[in-house]
């Protein structure tokens, strides 16, 4: 193919797919969040903004950017959530896309901020990013055709491949540059499908597999990530290397999406490979949309050259800050991971300050998940007790608990409560701070909390106490599950509170 590549098409599909990412995040957490933050919920956002008032003073508003300090009620942050998931389905039928994406920026760091430790993963940072440096590759105008929209800006472009570029060669370098044994002897993934998050049914087969095919599994990963995302930076003449580069990367989101449930992180992470299609590859795969845009040859109407000279030097200018600063926190994570093995590294402290001007905005980040791999599977079981002396799991729908619960997909929602559950058992004392409140609602019988749990194993009435068991989870061999029926074998550990009571947490 002569001549340079044509991104109208693969902005088209980009925008679409995005907006359908933003619709999953908001509905999905429109059904959790009074729960999570709400007046009766775990940890509610009204008092925590007030916390953070009282601490910062006037720049509390600049550190804590969020709709959510003109009204934190319950009302407001369902409402929220639903506006987002409006806005995304008017991304998706492409009206006004450039308005719409700063409008679901806006909103989703609101809840991202008021959603405290419950929206902290790291593909809610990642959705935020490319949410605002979509902005920049998006047309203007409010009902954008492929038949008159001006070719997509090729510096918005490479803001987002620049995005990818960081997302996955971090990914790999962090976990070599973690020092992690299991990483450095290509064994990590004899322990991942049993110590992910939330398990799927499929990893329980995977885990199954000899350590050959795990050892050849990880070696994989290492290609996919360390090596493939430079054929980014490819000149055109490698068009085709490119396209099966994004392959590559497409087909190790497939495989971590079919094997674990890490809500809408993988589709999110294959709408960004995506971008790297151009519109000769997309009229292949979509045939329908072959009709050729009547500006593919580059002619744009004309624009008063003043504003739109003036519009261009901002974007421009802003688009230049924001890859310096992707290539600055790039460079923070890497030093950061191995400085936190006890390796000594570069110091980039002197950097503080002007990521400290971005971080609140939450837009340009770092990534690198699972840099250091979990060997053992603690897990905390609430139980509950009418009498204090016979006891009953009070189990969640999604996390490990009743060991012969097969794992089930949930993916692309998210269950963010059984997922900081995960988190918890690697550090109780930690997370005590939630924790303690939780025990509080499901004590009072807190409808939005105990949505959150299910009340199945109650439903007559709360239990008069609580406790938390720690124990110890492992996928059975196929020998055990063929004897048991059970996907779990379980070990207690020891309990983590005695019986509390509604009085005792008062």
């Amino acid at each position: 193919m002569s001549g340079s590549p044509s991104y109208f098409l693969s902005r088209w599909v980009f925008l679409r797919l995005l907006g359908l990412i933003y619709f999953i995040a908001f509905a999905s957490l429109a059904t959790q969040v009074t729960g999570l933050v709400g007046a009766g919920g775990i940890l509610p956002v009204g008092p925590y903004l007030d916390r953070v008032l009282d601490t910062y003073g006037a720049q509390a508003y600049r550190l804590y950017p969020t709709l959510l300090w003109v009204s934190s009620n319950d009302p407001s942050l369902t409402l929220l959530c639903w506006f987002g998931a409006g806005l995304a389905a008017l991304l998706v039928a492409g009206i006004a896309p450039a308005a719409v994406l700063a409008l679901l920026w806006v909103s989703y760091l609101s809840l991202t901020v008021g959603g405290q430790t419950f929206l902290e993963f790291q593909w809610d940072s990642l959705l935020l990013e490319i949410g605002l440096l979509a902005f920049f590759y998006a047309p203007r105008g409010w009902r954008p055709t492929l038949a008159t929209v001006d070719p997509p800006s090729p510096l918005g472009r490479w803001l987002l491949w620049w995005l990818l570029f960081r997302l996955m060669f971090l990914s790999g370098i962090t976990k070599l540059a973690s020092g992690d044994p299991t990483w450095a002897d290509w064994t990590a993934l004899t322990y991942h499908y049993e110590t992910q998050p939330l398990p799927l049914w499929t990893g329980w087969h995977a885990h199954q597999l000899p350590v050959w095919i795990h050892r050849l599994s990880a070696g994989g990963m290492y290609v996919i990530e360390l090596l493939l995302p430079w054929a980014i930076f490819l000149p055109q003449r490698f068009r085709r290397t490119r396209l099966w580069a994004c392959a590559g990367l497409v087909l190790l989101q497939v495989a971590i999406g079919i094997t674990g449930n890490y809500g809408f992180f993988s589709m999110l992470s294959v709408v960004l490979c995506l971008t790297l299609v151009d519109d000769h590859g997309w009229r292949r795969l979509l045939p329908f949309l072959r009709a050729k845009p009547a500006r593919m040859s580059g002619s744009q109407a004309p624009q008063p050259a003043s504003a739109a000279g003036l519009r261009r030097s901002l974007a421009t200018a802003v688009a230049m800050a924001l890859i310096a600063l992707g290539g600055l926190t790039f460079a923070r994570e890497i030093a950061d991971t191995v400085s936190r093995s006890g390796r000594p590294s570069i110091d980039l402290s002197w950097s503080d300050s002007v990521v400290g001007l971005a971080e609140p905005f939450r837009s340009v980040n770092g990534y690198g998940l699972f840099r250091e791999m979990t060997v053992e599977r603690p897990e905390i079981v609430i139980e509950g007790s009418m009498d204090g002396s016979r006891w009953t799991d009070w189990d969640l729908r999604w996390k490990p608990g009743d060991p012969q619960r097969r794992p089930g997909l949930v993916a692309p929602h998210q269950p963010r409560l059984d997922w900081q559950l995960w988190f918890a058992a690697l550090d109780p004392r930690g997370a005590g701070y939630w924790l303690s409140p939780l025990m509080m609602r499901l004590l009072e019988a807190a409808p939005a909390v105990t949505a959150l749990v299910g009340d199945a194993a109650f439903a007559s009435g709360p239990p008069r106490y609580l406790r938390l068991a720690y124990y110890d989870y492992r996928f059975t061999t196929p020998a055990e599950r063929m004897e048991t029926g059970d996907w779990w074998h379980r070990e207690l550990v020891d309990y983590l509170t005695e019986p509390i009571s509604l009085a005792d947490l008062r």
